[in-house]
């Protein structure tokens, strides 16, 4: 059987992901575009658990030897931002959590804060370079978006880290796992959880 036009935009969305570093939501326009199609319908869009599927299909048959590596450093860089970042709460999100960022993909952390600014003055506090930016938050409403650089011994390169910073009151919903049961993020007991099984399973 031919694949639906969703499936396609899935798998080519995968491989825009993989191969160059996109997020999701980019990744899906772009594959759409390549694919010829302009507009589509909501509906027509995969879900990003599609698009997570195809991802993990991908890294299994072109990224089998490189991929576990490259996971396990950026999640080195995550555990020691998290250890650094301890009085912001924060939490490991996006394809690092999740278990099938590369070498492209960044760092994902989220910050729990009574106030808004606490992340930025903690930054400075510390002496860290960063840039503000913002993105749409859990309720629709803008929320910063602190990004800095951190060297990666392991891969000999510069990983790039999204702070993005949300209220205490979000963490609630943020850990509800999904209809696969899994959840958006983890704190760095769970993510020291996953470092741990994955040594055991090489």
């Amino acid at each position: 059987m031919a694949p639906t036009l969703t499936e396609e935009i899935a798998a080519a969305a995968a491989r825009l992901v993989v191969e160059d570093g996109m997020e999701y939501g980019p990744a899906k326009r772009k594959a759409a575009k390549l694919l010829g199609r302009t507009s589509l319908r909501s509906a027509e869009m995969p879900a990003n658990e599609a698009v997570e599927d195809e991802v993990r299909a991908y890294l299994q048959l072109f990224c089998a030897d490189t991929q576990p590596a490259e996971l396990r450093a950026l999640r080195e860089v995550a555990a020691q931002w998290m250890e650094r970042l301890a009085p912001l709460r924060p939490h490991l999100a996006g394809a690092v959590w999740r278990g099938t960022a590369t070498r492209l993909s960044a760092v994902h952390l989220q910050l729990y804060c009574d106030d808004s600014k606490q992340a930025e003055i903690f930054l400075i506090d510390q002496r860290v370079p960063y840039e503000v930016g913002s993105r749409p938050g859990p309720r629709g409403e803008s929320v910063d978006v602190l990004t800095l650089a951190s060297t990666s011994r392991v891969l000999g390169e510069s990983v790039t880290v999204h702070l993005t910073v949300l209220d205490h009151d979000d963490l609630r919903g943020a850990l509800k796992p999904d209809s696969r049961g899994q959840t958006s993020c983890g704190d760095l007991a769970g993510l020291r959880r996953l470092m741990a099984q994955s040594v055991a399973q090489s």
